[in-house]
């Protein structure tokens, strides 16, 4: 009888699958949520800058001709290696708010694409780059392959690839050029599906609530990257020059 009590204790202390599946769900909901969010904030952040470009020379001539674009340039760069690395000492509303930051400032860098391309063909490639995304982030969360062989791959392919456009700064050759697009587009729609299963995989029911949501804000900024980044290499092929 008291083995049976003691049973019946631990069961009840012990999630269910079904708790499980449901605690994941709103997990990934959350990443996606937040990821989504800072999407709509980096394209308001970009259009605006944009506006305020065309309608201002002097703007226009200060964050696209000065010294100052080298800083709207490499600031996103900066802010992610600061999240990265201050995170886990962040509450999670500072977190969050960091985040909400890069991605506006993400937008300003980003807003120099409204002066190279057309509206219509930004448009066009946004969707292209959503469906895609779409359809390879569901099958990093529901392939039952362990993508972490890939992953490896996909991470020495990015160092690479960062190298090859460095170098291309100074070669300029148009054969590069195209090589390194082609790459960035299969490199990020890999690193796409390895970083959901990463995402899904980190999940944890026990996990606090300021843990949960740290893990969410670095889940939905690691796909943030993989979407911006897809969609900026697909604006090559895609996207009309004005």
């Amino acid at each position: 009888m008291s083995e049976l009590r003691n049973y019946q204790s631990r069961a009840a202390h012990t999630p269910s699958a079904a708790m499980i599946d449901e605690g994941l769900r709103a997990y990934m909901l959350k990443v996606y949520n937040l990821m989504a969010l800072g999407l709509s904030l980096t394209g308001v952040a970009a259009f605006a800058t944009y506006q305020l470009a065309v309608s201002s020379p002097a703007f226009a001539q200060a964050i696209y001709g000065s010294p100052l674009r080298w800083v709207v340039m490499l600031a996103p760069l900066a802010m992610v290696f600061f999240l990265s690395f201050r995170i886990h000492k962040m509450s999670v509303s500072t977190a969050q708010m960091t985040f909400w930051a890069y991605s506006a400032i993400m937008g300003v860098s980003l807003s120099s694409i409204f002066l190279i391309y057309t509206g219509g063909s930004i448009v066009q490639t946004f969707f292209v780059t959503a469906a895609s995304f779409g359809a390879l982030s569901l099958y990093g969360y529901t392939t039952k392959r362990n993508l972490s062989a890939m992953g490896s791959f996909l991470i020495m392919g990015l160092f690479g690839l960062i190298i090859a456009s460095l170098v291309n700064l100074f070669l300029a050759s148009s054969a590069l050029d195209f090589a390194i697009s082609v790459i960035g587009v299969f490199l990020f729609a890999g690193l796409t599906a390895w970083d959901t299963q990463q995402i899904k995989e980190s999940y944890f029911e026990a996990d606090s609530a300021e843990t949960a949501g740290r893990k969410a804000i670095m889940g939905a900024l690691s796909l943030y990257l993989d979407f911006v980044n897809m969609f900026l290499f697909l604006l090559r092929f895609l996207g009309n020059r004005e």
